[in-house]
C-alpha cells in the first residue's frame, strides 16, 4: 500500500492526513517515481493554509523530492528504470510514490545523495536565481539576507560569500546568529531587538546594501527598502509574516530610485534549458565544496504535521527532510 500526506481542507497543520493512495501506471511522457526523501518548504505552508492555490482537494502537498525511477511511460527516453532523480516545484512531493512528467526531473550525480537533493533542489535553485538573476551579486557588494539561518538563507550566505559579497544576515535569536556566521555572514542583526535599517547603515558606513533578499514579507518590507543604497534592489521572495500590503511605487523615488522585484522559482525553471542550467550550477557548487547542505531535522513522512508545526514555530534551522523510505 502506498501512502501520501494530503489535505482535504485548508487550515492548520492538523489538516495534513496520512492517506492511502493509488498511484497507477505512468502515461506518455511520465515516470513512476519511488520517493525516498521529500523536502519541506514554506510554500507548503502557504498551500496548506490557502494563501497559495493547491488545486482540487484532496490535494497532495510538497514541492520537491528525490528517489528512483521504477517505471517509464511511452516516449520517455531521458530516464530509465533505476535512475536516481530529483525535482523542484512540482506539487505532489509528500508521497511514497507518484507519477510525474519526465521533463520535470533532473538526474542526480553520484556526488549528491537523495537526502541532499531533497533538501536542496527548491532552496538551492532559489538561491541560484536570487544571486545570479534577481540581483547579480558582484564582488564588494553588501547584501541583506533574511532568515539567514534557514534553508534558503544558509545557502544564500554561503554562496554570496564565495562571490565576494559582504553578507549581513537577519535572524531571530543569538543561536541562529551563530549559525548564520558559520554560514558566511560577516554581520548579523537580531531583528526582534535591533532597528534593521539603522544597523545596516551603521555596518555599511551609511551607504546601504545593494540588495535585500526578503523572505519575511509584510513585517519587514519597509525596513528592507530603507536598508538599500541608491538604485538598490528589493527582492521580495516570501511571505513568512504575511503578504506585503499594497504600496505606491512613488515611494521608491525619494528612497533612492529603488527597484522592487517579486520573483518565483517557477519562472526560473520554466524551460528545460533553464532547469538544466540551474541544476548544473547548483550541483557543481555542492560538489566543489562551495555549498554545505545542512539537514538539521528529519521526520518520517507520516509525521509531516509536526514538521509543519516546527517550521512555523521557527524551531527549525537549515533544511528539513521528510523520509519516505522508512529509514
Amino acid at each position: 500500500m502506498t501512502h501520501a500526506i494530503r489535505i482535504h481542507a485548508h487550515g492548520g497543520a492538523e489538516q495534513l492526513r496520512w492517506d492511502a493512495i493509488d498511484v497507477g501506471e505512468p502515461g506518455p511522457g511520465e515516470v513512476r517515481l519511488r520517493q525516498t526523501a521529500c523536502g519541506l518548504n514554506y510554500i507548503d505552508v502557504y498551500q496548506r493554509d490557502g494563501l497559495y492555490p493547491a488545486g482540487d482537494l484532496p490535494a497532495v502537498l510538497g514541492m520537491e523530492a528525490a528517489g528512483t525511477v521504477e517505471a517509464v511511460g511511452e516516449g520517455v527516453e531521458r530516464f530509465a528504470v533505476g535512475d536516481r532523480v530529483a525535482y523542484p516545484m512540482c506539487q505532489g512531493g509528500y508521497a511514497e510514490a507518484r507519477l510525474i512528467a519526465a521533463d520535470k526531473l533532473v538526474a542526480l550525480p553520484e556526488t549528491i545523495s537523495d537526502r541532499q537533493a531533497a533538501a536542496v533542489m527548491l532552496k538551492g535553485l532559489t538561491a541560484q536565481y536570487l544571486l545570479f538573476r534577481s540581483y547579480p551579486v558582484q564582488p564588494g557588494d553588501s547584501i541583506l539576507v533574511y532568515a539567514a539561518a534557514g534553508g534558503v538563507g544558509s545557502l544564500l550566505c554561503q554562496w554570496a560569500k564565495h562571490l565576494g559579497a559582504t553578507v549581513i544576515g537577519c535572524v531571530g535569536s543569538a543561536e541562529k546568529a551563530e549559525l548564520a556566521r558559520a554560514n558566511g555572514c560577516d554581520h548579523t542583526i537580531l531583528y526582534r531587538d535591533q532597528d534593521i535599517p539603522a544597523r545596516v547603515r551603521e555596518i555599511t558606513g551609511g551607504a546601504g546594501v545593494a540588495a535585500a533578499y526578503d523572505s519575511v514579507g509584510k513585517a519587514t518590507f519597509m525596513a528592507s527598502l530603507d536598508s538599500l543604497r541608491p538604485f538598490g534592489v528589493m527582492v521580495s521572495y516570501g511571505n513568512a509574516s504575511g503578504p506585503v500590503e499594497p504600496f505606491s511605487p512613488a515611494i521608491l523615488a525619494p528612497k533612492g530610485s529603488l527597484y522592487v522585484t517579486r520573483p518565483t522559482l517557477a519562472t526560473h525553471i520554466a524551460t528545460r534549458a533553464l532547469l538544466d542550467d540551474g541544476a548544473a550550477k547548483l550541483f557543481g557548487a555542492i560538489s566543489d565544496g562551495l555549498l554545505h547542505i545542512q539537514i538539521n531535522q528529519t521526520y518520517a513522512l507520516a509525521d509531516t504535521a509536526q514538521a509543519h508545526r516546527d517550521l512555523e514555530g521557527r524551531r527549525t534551522t537549515g533544511s528539513t527532510v521528510l523520509l519516505a523510505d522508512g529509514s
